[in-house]
């Protein structure tokens, strides 16, 4: 078994094809403890429970709803008994995954749609940042990695319209002011914004919108799920402790600047 020291956090992590899971396998083979968070409770478990079979570290998963406060606070308790309890090493590492998109014209969105992209993708973050991130300051090391998007530098363009692109572009401010708060405690903010990628997030899009949004991207394919697991591991790593507040891109080329 590996030496395990600490334990990766993430939200949205139980889609066969997901960021989530590829993200989880990437820090569980790096010898990390491992919590799942997710909607579903009873996919949460069974993803913690392959991942400590397969990779021998301990893994945990609970139910989370990233939107609702005491949700929030309910799985973080959860979480803080498992490390309490000896059967989790303490929280290094939070990973906001959890978002949903809405394919929708802006004429044609609703207030609803708005508070529900908005709450899942922004105040998901927020939430969750907030209730982990005492434990991470507590021990002078930590990680929180932010899932934002291309659509948020681009203003939409690939799938996700108004909303979408208007809840990403708000975690990218939250990341560098949030950073820039807490510089001096050893817990730094990063965040990733990530093209095209080959997920289902894009529920009902029909080839020919994948094959023009490939076409669109200079290296002429979406990403993989592991080339993202693998920058986030980066940005959890002891190698990247001098990097706070910055925003990486993962694109193929398809935003430069």
């Amino acid at each position: 078994m590996k030496q395990i020291q600490r334990t990766a956090v993430l939200t949205g992590a139980t889609s066969p094809r997901g960021i989530g899971v590829s993200t989880a396998r990437h820090f569980a083979s790096e010898g990390w403890g491992v919590v799942i968070l997710d909607l579903d409770h009873a996919a949460s478990e069974h993803v913690a429970q392959d991942i400590a079979e397969e990779f021998g570290v301990p893994a945990f998963g609970h139910r989370i709803d990233v939107a609702d406060e005491a949700s929030v606070i309910t799985a973080q308790a959860a979480v803080a008994a498992q490390v309490a309890a000896g059967d989790l090493p303490p929280t290094g590492a939070v990973v906001n995954i959890a978002g949903i998109t809405s394919p929708v014209d802006f004429l044609e969105t609703t207030l609803e749609i708005w508070h529900k992209v908005m709450n899942v993708n922004a105040t998901g973050t927020y939430l969750v940042s907030k209730a982990f991130l005492p434990e991470m300051i507590e021990s002078g090391w930590g990680r929180i990695i932010n899932m934002s998007s291309v659509s948020a530098q681009r203003g939409g363009g690939v799938f996700g319209k108004v909303p979408y692109s208007s809840a990403k572009a708000a975690i990218l401010g939250f990341t560098k002011a949030l950073a820039r708060e807490i510089s001096a405690t050893g817990v730094t903010v990063n965040a990733i914004t990530p093209g095209a990628v080959d997920t289902n997030i894009r529920v009902g899009s029909t080839d020919e919108q994948e094959a023009a949004i490939a076409a669109g991207i200079p290296i002429g394919r979406t990403a993989t799920t592991g080339e993202i697991a693998s920058v986030i591991g980066f940005l959890a790593s002891d190698g990247a402790s001098y990097l706070t507040g910055t925003t990486i891109d993962i694109n193929g080329g398809s935003h430069m600047h």
